[in-house]
């Protein structure tokens, strides 16, 4: 499954390909070689046991002054060289909330590049701050209770014949002529829930954060899945003239 994590892994091998992987220097750095480092070998040490604290904070020191220094790159140098430590992070973080995974995952790296952006270049142990700074997002998305999404199949059996039938774009069609909910909350589910697109890619478009597109998906699907449950959508009804549906943050 695509999400944010893996999305920044697939940037990350990227800057890494041959002949001209970007690399990380290494001269006043104590504790790694004295050279020019491709950054997925910069990671790959970073990962051995034996490496320092002193060590690793100051790459992480220098990581987080190249990624603010206005080649974007470096931010997706900072993000690969991270993720290994992400992915775990993640992954606890979803244990037992296998449905809000995704979310978790956009969090987590939500959190990591606010803090890799803002954090106080000369506070102490900085990998630990970022890597709480992800936890902290990671955690509140964890623990969203009114989480809903729109079920990729919905049974047509003898016993539930008050739901609809067919593919969900169907569902979400015949949700906006019985304006349930709005063509762009639609197309925001579509999108995001049934095709390849990432929250993320949405909130940069529309110049919002990403909190504030899974808080519109939200109320959308809260919507349609009380129009489900009431059976609302069981035949394209007669509907009177267009009523808008509001779409407030």
């Amino acid at each position: 499954m695509r999400t944010a994590l893996t999305a920044a892994d697939a940037a990350f091998q990227w800057l890494v390909c041959e002949p001209a992987p970007l690399t990380f220097d290494t001269a006043d750095v104590d504790g790694l070689p004295d050279r020019q480092l491709p950054v997925n070998q910069l990671r790959e040490l970073l990962l051995v046991p034996g490496v320092t604290a002193d060590t690793r904070d100051a790459v992480w020191r220098k990581l987080m002054q190249l990624a603010r220094s206005g080649d974007p790159a470096w931010v997706v140098a900072a993000v690969g060289v991270a993720l290994p430590g992400l992915v775990k992070l993640a992954a606890r973080l979803s244990i037992g909330r296998r449905a809000l995974a995704d979310d978790i995952d956009s969090e987590v790296l939500a959190g990591f590049l606010h803090a890799l952006r803002s954090d106080d270049l000369t506070a102490p142990r900085p990998w630990l701050r970022l890597t709480w700074a992800a936890w902290r997002a990671g955690h509140k998305a964890r623990h969203i209770d009114d989480h809903l999404e729109l079920p990729t199949e919905l049974p047509t059996g003898s016993s539930t014949p008050h739901l609809p039938y067919g593919h969900p774009d169907l569902i979400l069609g015949r949700a906006v002529a019985a304006h349930i909910i709005s063509e762009a909350q639609a197309e925001l589910i579509g999108a995001t829930r049934l095709g390849s697109v990432l929250v993320e890619q949405v909130a940069a478009e529309h110049g919002v954060s990403g909190s504030v597109v899974r808080m519109r998906r939200r109320r959308a699907e809260r919507r349609l899945l009380g129009a489900l449950d009431r059976g609302d959508l069981r035949v394209p009804r007669r509907v009177g003239p267009a009523v808008p549906v509001a779409d407030s943050d």
